[in-house]
């Protein structure tokens, strides 16, 4: 008699991650992976766990490529936010910064400020949590946690190069590795790629700064790099077909024609598989992303690149409390006052005129490089003391002061600080051209920031948003589509064990109400309190019911918007994922 099967979905609406037309069907869990696909009802009593899914979705789960939840593993494996909205698989150690090599207080100073996480928390977690210093112990240690979604990892630059040369060094825009050091690297990276880490994770763009006391504010490791040390990594990148993740320097543009040479196979090395943040359509910047596609797409069809960049499938609207948002790294005035700790120090610099005259000169400049668009008016506050400022714009407050709008700023932050509360628009302001990139072929769909900018963004509900897109009247693409963009596309590019719903595949999915899917108002704002960071609210995605339940490992880890009892503390959902490497030439 047939091992009975230990979860069974019935007469689900299937769509497997491959791109293949959508069919009424029964699947069946075993062991953790999918033992049977069936048009064929198969009988309730075949299974220990029944869901019947008559008239929903059965999806792949979602892949967040773009995370830094490299912290919040170590204080809430189970990352609920993300899970709850059908993400199965998250890859972290994006953008230089992963916590593998470096000491406790060097891997909080290349993390906290950068990606918006109070350090009160980081650095004692990373202090009680860290006794690894190679990649072989930070995957033992992620496979002894009690995992929510499957995690895949990157090594950053900035953690090996921090390591190998010393913080010091590493910031100093004098110092270069020794030989000896690049060697070391090398074979850091070397030992990485061997335990299944996706490669290497890269920055060239300044503004993302150090924090602690140290070297606060110089920009991150992996930036002091020259284009040589790059070469070197890139070269074994190559070599091992393992995949390279950065950011282009945004004060100098022309810096991305490096990073898609260096894809390129020129008809005579191998490509190398290469993904930057980010194409979206800007308003800061009106018309980049087209010229930016384009490019690309002339890259990777005439000169073999394997280049990706990363889109986000919704507006990209942010928040801020006062000044402590890291569009103010763009420009001299805001660096310096978040260089400051220290309230009343930031207050006595924000009452100085001639720091003001300041502000306002490099407020005012529109060329070189940003991605704020520096518009006040453009600026809506949120919450505040004074109700009667809440919906305003800042430019409206000032006009009604008679006071140019950053001097009504910076009045307002000395007179209510971080209580100041708003809301801008950046990016993805235009539904046509969100549309058109997030049908290139040089995007892949991702840059969710998870685990980062908490009172900043928060766009851990992607997967839906691209969902909904391809499900309104007048839809951006098919379904089978965007399921295969936010599952087996993603798969197959990074090599990962994940995004198919076929037989052996891993039983990671997502049950989904197209009907809710339909009316869900993906946009809303919410916040919700992160027990994990003293009960710091967070902003967060809440549209219940769209999502039914989800399943990882093959057991349900959320369903009718509650997690499982044991997402976070059982060791029976997420599990680390190496990639697989293709043969070496």
């Amino acid at each position: 008699m047939q091992e009975p099967f230990d979860l069974l979905i019935r007469r689900a609406t299937l769509f497997d991650g491959t791109g293949a037309a959508r069919r009424i069907a029964d699947v069946a869990v075993r062991g953790g992976r999918i033992a049977e696909i069936s048009a064929d009802p198969l009988p309730a009593d075949c299974a220990s766990r029944v869901i019947e899914a008559d008239g929903l979705w059965l999806t792949p789960g979602f892949i967040d490529i773009h995370t830094h939840y490299d912290a919040e593993l170590l204080l809430a494996p189970g990352l609920h936010e993300s899970v709850r909205h059908g993400v199965t698989t998250c890859l972290v150690g994006s953008c230089s910064i992963s916590m593998i090599y470096c000491d406790a207080e060097d891997a909080s100073d290349i993390f906290t400020r950068v990606e918006s996480i109070p350090r009160e928390f980081v650095l004692p977690a990373l202090q009680k949590i860290k006794t690894w210093n190679d990649a072989a112990g930070y995957i033992a240690h992620l496979k002894s946690l009690p995992l929510g979604p499957n995690i895949a990892s990157y090594m950053g630059h900035s953690d090996l190069r921090t390591a190998v040369m010393g913080l010091a060094r590493a910031v100093d825009p004098k110092a270069r590795p020794t030989e000896a050091e690049m060697q070391t690297m090398e074979r850091h990276l070397n030992e990485g790629i061997d335990q299944g880490l996706l490669g290497l994770s890269g920055m060239t763009n300044p503004w993302d700064k150090v924090d602690g006391d140290r070297y606060r504010s110089a920009a991150l490791p992996s930036v002091y790099a020259q284009w040589r040390e790059y070469r070197r990594l890139h070269r074994l990148l190559r070599k091992r077909g393992a995949i390279l993740q950065s950011a282009p320097n945004l004060n100098n543009p022309v810096n991305a024609l490096f990073y898609l040479f260096t894809s390129a196979g020129l008809a005579m090395r191998r490509s190398l598989k290469t993904t930057l943040i980010t194409l979206m359509d800007v308003k800061a910047k009106p018309g980049l992303d087209r010229i930016v596609s384009a490019g690309t797409g002339f890259f990777n069809r005439c000169l073999d690149a394997d280049f990706r960049w990363q889109a986000l499938p919704q507006p990209f609207q942010v928040y801020a409390d006062g000044i402590d948002f890291i569009i103010f790294e763009e420009f001299p005035a805001g660096e310096a006052a978040l260089h400051l700790k220290r309230d009343f120090d930031r207050n006595k610099l924000f009452a100085d005129p001639v720091y003001r005259a300041r502000f306002k000169a490099e407020y005012r400049r529109k060329w070189g490089g940003r991605v704020w668009h520096r518009d006040f008016g453009d600026a809506h506050v949120i919450g505040c003391p004074d109700p009667a400022l809440v919906g305003k714009t800042i430019k409206q407050i000032a006009d009604a002061r008679g006071e140019h709008e950053v001097n009504t700023f910076l009045d307002l932050i000395i007179e209510y600080g971080r209580s100041l509360r708003w809301s801008t628009l950046i990016a993805n302001h235009d539904p046509a051209r969100v549309a058109a990139n997030l049908n290139k072929d040089c995007a892949i769909i991702g840059f969710s920031d998870a685990g980062a900018h908490l009172r900043n963004m928060a766009f851990y509900n992607f997967g839906i948003c691209l969902l909904q897109l391809a499900a309104q009247d007048v839809p951006i693409m098919t379904p089978e589509k965007a399921v295969w963009r936010l599952t087996g596309e993603i798969a197959d590019w990074y090599g990962i064990d994940a995004g198919k719903i076929v037989p052996g595949a891993r039983a990671d999915m997502v049950l989904i109400d197209p009907d809710a899917l339909e009316k869900a108002d993906v946009g809303r704002y919410a916040e919700a309190r992160f027990e994990a960071l003293g009960g710091l609210l967070r902003v967060v995605n809440r549209h219940d019911g769209v999502v039914k339940a989800v399943i990882i490992n093959g057991n349900i880890a959320f369903e009718n918007d509650l997690p499982a009892d044991g997402l976070g503390s059982a060791p029976v959902f997420g599990r680390f994922l190496p990639r697989s490497w293709p043969t070496e030439r």
